[in-house]
C-alpha cells in the first residue's frame, strides 16, 4: 500500500489527523518507571496502548534515542515493533547528506526499523533527497518550514522575488512526480502555511508546533486538510505524553490527545479560520 493510501485509511479508521510524538526524555519519564529495566519502551508502550485508537500515527525524534546509545536505540525498535497497523511510524531524523550516505540513512530508517516515512533536509538538492524517494510505498517529509523561531534566518530569506520555502515547496512539487513527497510546515507560521498549502496542493504535510510550540491548530486543519482531503498530519509532542508525571501519565496523556483530537475534528467542519 502506498504512503497516500494507508494515510487516508487510518485517518478514516480513527477519524483522526493527530500523530502522537515518542519523544520519551528519560529525564521527564514518571519516576516509577524508572525502576523498569527499560524505561524508555515501557513509557511508550503505555502512550501507544492509551493512544492507538485516537491517533493516525506516531512520530519518534530519533534523537531522544541515539543519545543513550544501543540501549536507546533497542528501545526504539522495540517501540516501533510494537506499534500496530495500519498506525504510521514516522522517524524524525531530518537527515540530508550525498547520495551514498542519503542511501545507507534510507535502508536504515526504512529496511532496518520499518519507518513508513523520514524527515529529510534538502540543503544539499535532489541528490541528497532521491535515495529516500526509491522506495514505492514511503514518504520523505522534506523540511520546507519548521516551526522553530530560528526558522526565520534562512529559511525567510528572499531570492528571486521569494522566500526560500517557498522555492523548497516548488522544488519538491517538481521532485513529487515520484509520487513520494511530503513537506514539513510548521502551525507556528499560519499565513505561510496557507502560501506553501497554494504551493503544493497535492502534498501530505507533517504539521508540528500545536502543542508546546503554541502553533494555530485552526490553520493547520485548515490549510493542512486542503478542501478536506486528508493531506495533513498534525503533530503534538510534550503536550500530550508528558501531560502527567505520575503513575496516571498515560491516562492523561490519552484525555489530552482526545482533547486535540476533538479540536482538529472540529475545525474540519468550522468554517471559521483566524490566522493571526
Amino acid at each position: 500500500m502506498k504512503f497516500g493510501e494507508k494515510l487516508a485509511n487510518i485517518c478514516e479508521v480513527n477519524n483522526s489527523l493527530l500523530c502522537v510524538g515518542l519523544d520519551a526524555d528519560i529525564s521527564k519519564l514518571p519516576s516509577h518507571l524508572l525502576k523498569q529495566d527499560d524505561p524508555i519502551f515501557t513509557f511508550n508502550r503505555s502512550i501507544i496502548d492509551s493512544t492507538r485508537d485516537l491517533v493516525c500515527g506516531y512520530k519518534l525524534n530519533i534523537a531522544f534515542y541515539e543519545f543513550l546509545g544501543r540501549e536507546g536505540l533497542d528501545a526504539l525498535k522495540k517501540t516501533i515493533d510494537y506499534i500496530p497497523d495500519p498506525l504510521l511510524i514516522i522517524i524524525d531524523a531530518k537527515r540530508g547528506d550525498i547520495g551514498n550516505t542519503a542511501q545507507m540513512y534510507a535502508k536504515a530508517f526504512y529496511e532496518v526499523l520499518g519507518a513508513d516515512a523520514v524527515t529529510v533536509n534538502p540543503y544539499m538538492g535532489f541528490d541528497g533527497v532521491s535515495p529516500f524517494l526509491e522506495y514505492k510505498d514511503r514518504c520523505a517529509f522534506i523540511l520546507c518550514l519548521t516551526s522553530n523561531p530560528g526558522a526565520k534566518d534562512f529559511q525567510h530569506l528572499v531570492a528571486e522575488g521569494k522566500p526560500l520555502y517557498l522555492h523548497i515547496a516548488d522544488k519538491v512539487v517538481e521532485w513529487n512526480r515520484f509520487g513520494k513527497c511530503g513537506l514539513v510546515v510548521g502551525a507556528t507560521h499560519p499565513r505561510e502555511l496557507q502560501e506553501i498549502r497554494e504551493a503544493a496542493p497535492e502534498l501530505p504535510f507533517l504539521i508540528p508546533g500545536i502543542g508546546v510550540q503554541g502553533g494555530n491548530l485552526e490553520a493547520a486543519v485548515r490549510w493542512g486538510t486542503c478542501g478536506g482531503q486528508p493531506l495533513a498530519i498534525i503533530s503534538s509532542s510534550r503536550a500530550i505524553i508528558y501531560a502527567s508525571d505520575q503513575e496516571d501519565f498515560a491516562q492523561k496523556a490519552r484525555d489530552e490527545a482526545e482533547r486535540v483530537r476533538s479540536a482538529i475534528n472540529l475545525y474540519k467542519i468550522s468554517p471559521r479560520l483566524t490566522t493571526d
